[in-house]
């Protein structure tokens, strides 16, 4: 049995939130889960929408399941959780098979580049942002009609900020006057890129970054040794998922490089290193994604230690993790990638 919203941890106050709503039958339609990426926002989104879909959360009658099998209802006075056990909620849970899509026909998953193009009317891949060819074909032809089992229907969207325009304006018509039973969660680690019309509609629920005795606890229980499990942890900004990228040793490796060859370029006396690094920045965007992380996370680390030792170069290290964010921004917005590596280096130099 497995209860998902159970297993997040270091998110007490927005699994709290969530579960009130549920326990009160107060789900909002839509909601924006809000924070770094790797602290559980997504496991979050997938244990709201196995609450919602979960047959025994509000059906007291006993009997035998829809889909076959006798089984006691759950105790009809807290319908704050899901039994975790039922069809619906097995169902329910993300397959690593699927590409962390649920089978259950209620849950459905919006993700750049997530289907073959010719699956949502395509001829080319999503390359750049989740196409409006995705909303027509996964939410719109299915708003007019209610779940397909009878509980919830729920469609979550990962990295929300990917919309196209004219997809968030598309999945925007939706948001304003959603079915009953229809819920929305959008995943964003950048929320603020997203159109004011699609925040204004949404309930934000926000995920703050782990404590470094968390992740270094998660690493330890996953087998990382525990001395490397600490330094991992402190350079990981608060994000499990980036602790066990920077696990990793090739991305390890890799991300390192990054971080010596960006602050190279940024103490270098002319500019040919950071062309350099910009040059080879022209490569798949996930990993480029990571390498800034990464970059953006030594920069804050060296900066807090900085700052306890009293140095005043503390207050730079600081302005160049904003500006490390700002590129992950950039970049989120479909920046080209070189171009973002060459504008923060600059920026970067010019403020030394």
């Amino acid at each position: 049995m497995t209860i998902l919203l159970d297993t997040v941890v270091g998110q007490a106050t927005a699994i709290e939130t969530l579960r009130r709503a549920l326990g009160n039958d107060r789900v909002h339609h839509a909601y924006l889960f809000d924070g770094p990426e790797g602290v559980g926002r997504e496991l979050a989104a997938f244990g709201f929408a196995q609450a919602l879909v979960c047959e025994r959360r509000s059906a007291p009658p006993a009997g035998p399941s829809l889909f076959g099998g006798a089984e006691a209802p759950a105790d009809p006075a807290d319908k704050s959780s899901a039994c975790g056990a039922c069809s619906a909620c097995t169902r329910a849970m993300p397959r690593a098979d699927a590409q962390g899509r649920p089978i259950h026909p209620d849950i459905v998953v919006l993700e750049r580049g997530l289907y073959e193009p010719g699956l949502i009317g395509r001829k080319t891949p999503e390359s750049q942002d989740i196409s409006i060819d995705q909303v027509r074909t996964l939410v719109l032809a299915r708003a007019a009609f209610g779940p397909h089992e009878g509980r919830a229907k729920v469609f979550i969207v990962r990295r929300a900020e990917e919309l196209s325009t004219s997809a968030a304006n598309a999945l925007l018509k939706t948001l304003e006057e959603p079915l009953d039973r229809t819920h929305f969660i959008l995943l964003s680690a950048h929320p603020d890129v997203l159109l004011p019309t699609i925040r204004s509609r949404t309930l934000r629920i926000r995920f703050a970054p782990l404590g470094e005795s968390l992740v270094t606890k998660l690493l330890t229980e996953r087998g990382v040794e525990a001395a490397m499990a600490a330094t991992l942890a402190h350079r990981a900004n608060g994000s499990i998922g980036q602790a066990l990228a920077l696990a990793d040793a090739t991305a390890a490796e890799a991300a390192t490089s990054f971080t010596q060859r960006a602050l190279a370029a940024v103490a270098s006396k002319d500019f040919t290193l950071a062309l350099d690094l910009a040059g080879d920045a022209k490569k798949a965007k996930a990993e480029l994604e990571m390498h800034l992380a990464a970059f953006s996370a030594a920069l804050a680390a060296e900066g807090r230690t900085r700052a306890l030792a009293g140095d005043p170069t503390a207050t730079a290290y600081a302005h160049r993790h904003e500006l490390a964010l700002r590129a992950l921004r950039e970049l989120d917005g479909n920046a080209a990638p070189a171009l973002v590596v060459e504008s923060m280096l600059s920026a970067m130099r010019a403020a030394r």
